[in-house]
């Protein structure tokens, strides 16, 4: 692979190259595409690449072993050629990008050193109806312009089976190190228990929405939010609220315990492991109330009151609202201003706990990947906030088939209600 990315890692030799100076992530395709084509080349047309990976890419395997590989979608080659020479009738690749999908045993194997690059054992390979564990950069081969090549790649990385996957690659020269470096790989990646200093890492695990930004155990200085889910959660929200209602306002204990705790969704703010703030959401046919959002006094230079909010405001969005309706203390519109709010027309202003209010409201951009009817059922039932996470009841339901299966395999038969099962869209 000495050769296959030259331009990408190129250096002055003045300075050391700058780490993600190509960032993966980054990259634009739209321009790429103008200049390069990426296409899944036929078995033919795999072995003329392999000829001409082989004169440039030293300890490649051979190409019987590849084809074994790539015939059972155990991993997948990418070939790419400039669009000047691209014929669609006629396809002829002068690069490639091949990559292997390893199951947990094979990231394992990976971490330890022991995975056979050449000739992998194809029993720490994804089966094609199994999410992989990790995607491992097989082989490269883009010389010279051709290493742009990795923005379209990276778009075939965003199909299904391969969304938020992480990248793996063990380079073995210093010109592999740098183009991973460039592409914005981190070298020392961490398997389960296990550090490998020589396998970098590309992340590509989805930043969680800011109303589940909280991580328990952190012990850092970072405000993290979440949903409350559990007894214990709203005792802490109670607890914020007696400091900052009962306390310092002197509300009343029946009116701040209004009687819609239970029929709310609150979010709950912590500093660290510490619980600093809260807000409750109520929801109504089209709209979503804003209220009871309370910051303990020592915290109140942080930035939480302004996190919960917007994490109040992704959270609506995502379950389909456009607009949020609030009553704020006269004193604090200026506040409110800033997420977009504004005193409702032809609103009323009131009095309740001893502070004036005015209602003001708030118009949102519903997302576009808001929950819906026809979404996977199983999203529908994860626990409220964790809709981009697998929940308990599809572990319980892939336990379930994986049981069935096994039963199968003691009579040799497969069980029909099972071969209706689609696979994975493979790119």
């Amino acid at each position: 692979m000495a050769q296959s990315y030259r331009v990408l890692a190129q250096d002055d030799g003045t300075a050391g190259t700058r780490f993600g100076r190509h960032k993966l992530d980054e990259m634009d395709a739209g321009r790429v595409a103008k200049h390069l084509v990426m296409f899944r080349p036929s078995e033919a047309q795999i072995a003329s690449l392999m000829d001409k990976a082989h004169a440039s890419v030293p300890g490649l395997g051979k190409t019987e072993t590849i084809q074994n590989v790539l015939r059972q979608n155990l991993g997948q080659m990418f070939a790419v050629t400039r669009r000047s020479r691209f014929d669609a009738q006629a396809p002829d690749g002068e690069g490639f990008i091949m990559i292997l999908l390893l199951n947990e045993i094979g990231m394992l194997q990976l971490a330890l050193g022991t995975i056979n690059g050449p000739d992998p054992d194809l029993r720490l390979l994804a089966k094609p109806n199994e999410r992989p564990a990790g995607i491992y950069m097989w082989c490269v081969f883009a010389p010279g312009p051709l290493a742009a090549g990795m923005a379209l790649f990276m778009e075939k990385m965003a199909a299904p089976r391969y969304a938020g996957i992480n990248l793996y690659s063990r380079p073995n020269t210093e010109l592999g190190r740098r183009f991973n470096q460039v592409l914005g790989f981190v070298p020392g990646a961490k398997v389960g228990p296990i550090k490998a200093p020589n396998v970098w890492m590309f992340d590509r695990t989805p930043s969680p929405p800011l109303y589940d930004s909280y991580v328990p155990g952190v012990r850092t200085q970072e405000i993290g939010i979440t949903i409350v889910r559990t007894f214990e959660d709203m005792m802490r929200v109670a607890a914020v609220r007696n400091v900052v209602y009962m306390g310092e306002q002197e509300c009343p204990y029946f009116e701040e315990y209004d009687g819609n705790d239970l029929s709310a969704t609150h979010l709950l703010a912590y500093m660290g492991d510490e619980p600093i703030g809260c807000l409750r959401l109520r929801f109504f046919a089209d709209f979503a109330k804003l209220e009871r959002l309370a910051i303990r006094k020592e915290f109140r230079k942080s930035r939480a009151a302004f996190q919960l909010v917007r994490a109040a405001f992704k959270f609506c969005q995502k379950k389909g609202y456009g607009r949020i309706y609030a009553h704020s203390q006269t004193r604090l519109v200026d506040f409110w201003k800033r997420f977009g709010f504004r005193v409702l027309e032809g609103g009323k202003g009131f009095v309740f706990s001893g502070f004036d209010y005015v209602e003001v409201i708030a118009d949102i951009e519903r997302d576009a990947e808001a929950v819906a009817i026809g979404d996977d059922p199983y999203v529908i039932i994860r626990p409220e906030g964790r809709w981009h996470l697998s929940g308990i009841l599809e572990q319980s339901a892939s336990n379930a088939i994986a049981r069935a299966e096994s039963e199968d395999l003691k009579f040799g038969m497969p069980r029909a209600g099972l071969q209706s099962v689609p696979k994975p869209e493979v790119a």
